[in-house]
């Protein structure tokens, strides 16, 4: 048994002074406060004294990091990112494709499926010199289901008319990993798409879409339920035409992400956002590419060649994703929109977890792994711990 104590806890939705938690075989055991338990006397005291104890965090939309991307071919890829993402605060993730040849997608759904199944047989992935990785819980689809006018970066020629066949085709490849999906609701064939994949329990999100309002409604209506890094490519809000943002940020029972870098959507923006959605249903993500973590220079996203400079991860003139680091997107809450970190760790930990549909995560319970991240009072990473891992 070993008893961690800190100034306080967010678990994240209450808060706990004078934490006590309790953690045995890698789970939570207790949790309490030392004002009402005493630690008991057969176990190892960890005292992380004024930091703050909260879940890891959990980030449903990341490409890559430390110079590699999670379609690229070979064994040695994801355990850097995973290294880098634990780095930051993530105890799991959803590694997330990018438009590819048809063949090159069906490979890396394989690969990412074999890389998940192989973190549930093996809770505790091995560590590196001492440094822990977070866990690929399941695979993020964006695209090829997606509007050619919004596809951003996506390469055209690869792109594909949503279909049920198409989407088992995918599925199969994954075998059965695949927990979001991105896709354009206006296109023919959407629908079908959204209600077969909503039907597997996956997390259908409108995202690279030119949806109008009734098209974006007709998406939600069909089971989708969240949207793809919320104002980037998508139609423009309008006051007479508002579209799919107009219901996305409207409607209570929608959640939806964002990219929190300043750089995608300007801070006041994430701050509109954040009025609208709330701290129960806005989610952060990273959108994070290969050159996380890295200096300038050229890098991969998926087939695409991704020049990075000053922040900006460009693909000729657009936006190509980011490098943008969970905790970073935690602070920039803070520092955007005037939230407390309690606030803003529930972006990062429960709601994406929730969406996601990931059984007791992003959330610090008796009977949940013990995924935790032990933080600074102005939210810097101290310490990771994966599955108990790391303490």
């Amino acid at each position: 048994m070993i008893a961690l104590t800190a100034s306080t806890l967010f678990t994240p939705v209450d808060r706990i002074e004078s934490a006590l938690l309790l953690v045995e075989d890698g789970a939570i055991v207790e949790v309490t406060s030392r004002a009402h338990r005493e630690v008991p006397k057969n176990s190892r005291l960890v005292d992380f004294a004024d930091g703050i104890l909260a879940p890891g965090f959990v980030d449903i939309h990341i490409h890559g990091g430390a110079g590699h991307d999670v379609m690229e071919a070979g064994a040695g890829a994801l355990p850097p990112v995973e290294r880098l993402l634990a780095s930051h605060g993530v105890s799991s993730y959803f590694p997330t494709t990018v438009t590819a040849p048809l063949d090159a997608t069906l490979s890396a759904l394989a690969r990412l499926a074999d890389a998940i199944e192989a973190a549930e047989q093996n809770p505790q992935l091995e560590p590196h010199n001492g440094e822990l990785r977070a866990r690929p819980l399941g695979i993020h689809l964006e695209g090829p289901f997606i509007s050619h006018k919004r596809r951003g970066v996506h390469p055209p020629e690869s792109l594909l008319a949503p279909s049920p066949a198409a989407f088992d085709r995918f599925w199969q490849a994954a075998r059965g990993h695949i927990r979001v999906l991105t896709i354009a609701p206006e296109l023919p064939g959407a629908l079908e798409v959204i209600t077969l994949a909503a039907g597997r329990g996956v997390c259908v999100s409108l995202g690279h879409s030119n949806a109008d309002l009734d098209a974006a409604r007709a998406g939600f209506a069909a089971g989708a339920r969240h949207a793809t890094h919320t104002f980037n490519a998508m139609r423009p809000l309008d006051h007479r035409d508002p579209g799919i943002l107009g219901e996305v940020l409207t409607d209570s029972r929608l959640s939806a992400e964002i990219i929190a870098d300043g750089i995608h959507v300007d801070p006041v923006i994430v701050q509109l956002f954040l009025k609208a959605k709330g701290p129960e249903a806005a989610v952060l993500i990273t959108d994070a590419t290969a050159a996380t973590g890295m200096p300038d220079g050229r890098y991969h996203l998926g087939s695409l060649e991704v020049e990075v400079k000053d922040g900006r991860c460009m693909v000729g003139e657009s936006l190509a994703g980011s490098v943008l680091t969970m905790d970073r997107a935690v602070r920039n809450v803070m520092q955007f929109a005037q939230w407390d970190l309690q606030q803003a760790v529930r972006l990062a930990t429960l709601n994406p977890a929730r969406v996601a549909g990931v059984k007791d995560g992003g959330s610090v319970r008796a009977g949940a792994p013990a995924d935790l991240v032990v933080l600074s009072p102005s939210g810097e990473v101290r310490k990771i711990i994966i599955r108990g891992a790391g303490i």
